[in-house]
């Protein structure tokens, strides 16, 4: 049996971290979906630079939204809408199986608007209204200053997938966040059955810290955060507060693992996927690692509810001269800054497209 079919099994959700046209329209997802048990997928600024820029399968749709007017942010939106809907289509039938717990998929509001949560929240209302499938989560910051566009986005109805968590506190702030608009929604009689995700990036912890620790500790800080945020989850679940919510109808935020692919080469291409292996919980994963994943036949254990030793792992990283807090504040604004950046150069793509086509020319943006 497939790694992968064998991680579903355990209780954990594989979504694909990526999405193209070719994708979409080749059958690489639907076979992704029936032979390699993947059962949502997310998108992000980058992933949709890298699919605009090395490809020409967006060309045709371009120059028609060009010949309408449409240009920038707009044009932009429109493709992605496209794919998004497209993809939730086809995770459609796993969303209904599921009861709305699995087979979604993800678009994020423009990362310019990570520090505002007015126009956050404006922009959630109008994405989720614009794409029309009941399985399409909006990706908002849990940012200080995107928390209340969480808060309001839930209680408006508007399905979340909270990025650009680090560390337990982060996540806890964003779980508040989601308890508060479901909380809010329950006191004024309306169901509070919307749908949330909150994502904890690993692997950029182990990226800030590289040849600054001992190499004893090398690729160990990523997970040991997890572990402590894996806690801190179950034990929401446990908690009575969670548990009135429940049994008035609230379905659970589940946590998400982000930024699972693994970016040290001389470790294992599944380090992070076997490591954070936990029940009711989701792995979106590059298209490479989940490839990787499906080569193996085993997973080895699976996370404990109590953290394992995370706290001893930490420990050693303080002593390191680790400040651990300082560092998960950094990491959610450099994961802003470089997301605004990627943002920056996916609509100096369009343009630049926009403009080549507009002139006849038919060439990817691509060094392939």
């Amino acid at each position: 049996m497939k790694a992968t079919k064998l991680l579903h099994n355990h209780g954990q959700s594989l979504w694909l971290d990526n999405i193209t046209r070719d994708l979409l329209y080749t059958g690489v997802l639907k076979r992704y979906i029936e032979e390699l048990s993947v059962t949502g997928l997310t998108s992000n600024p980058t992933i949709f630079d890298h699919a605009i820029k090395n490809s020409c399968a967006y060309d045709a749709a371009i120059r028609e939204r060009l010949a309408q007017g449409k240009c920038g942010e707009l044009l932009f939106f429109e493709l992605a809408l496209e794919d998004i809907s497209r993809a939730a289509d086809l995770f459609r039938s796993i969303h209904n199986q599921s009861n709305g717990m699995d087979g979604w998929v993800s678009l994020e509001v423009s990362p310019a608007l990570a520090y505002d949560a007015a126009s956050t929240l404006a922009a959630a209302k109008e994405l989720r209204a614009r794409a029309a499938r009941p399985n399409v989560f909006i990706k908002i910051p849990g940012t200080k200053e995107g928390l209340p566009a969480i808060e309001e986005a839930i209680f408006a109805g508007v399905p979340v997938n909270v990025t650009l968590l680090f560390s337990r506190e982060q996540y806890l702030a964003a779980a508040d966040a989601f308890m508060r608009g479901i909380e809010r929604r329950i006191a004024v009689g309306l169901k509070p059955d919307v749908s949330s995700v909150a994502s904890v990036f690993v692997s950029r912890w182990d990226g800030a810290v590289a040849g600054k620790v001992p190499p004893a500790l090398f690729n160990q800080l990523g997970i040991a955060m997890a572990n402590r945020t894996y806690k801190a989850y179950r034990e929401l679940l446990n908690s009575p507060r969670w548990l009135r919510a429940f049994n008035a109808g609230a379905r659970p935020q589940r946590l998400l693992w982000a930024s699972t692919g693994t970016k040290d080469p001389k470790a294992s291409d599944v380090l992070y996927v076997k490591a954070l292996a936990a029940p009711f919980t989701v792995n979106t994963m590059p298209e490479a690692t989940l490839l990787a994943l499906a080569d193996h036949g085993e997973l080895g254990s699976i996370m404990s509810a109590d953290g394992g030793d995370c706290e001893m792992v930490l420990a050693r990283f303080g002593e390191s001269g680790v400040n651990l807090e300082a560092l998960a504040a950094q990491l959610q604004v450099e994961g802003a800054k470089a997301f605004v950046k990627s943002w920056n150069e996916l609509l100096a793509v369009i343009a630049s497209k926009s403009n080549a086509l507009s002139k006849g020319e038919v060439h990817a943006i691509s060094t392939h």
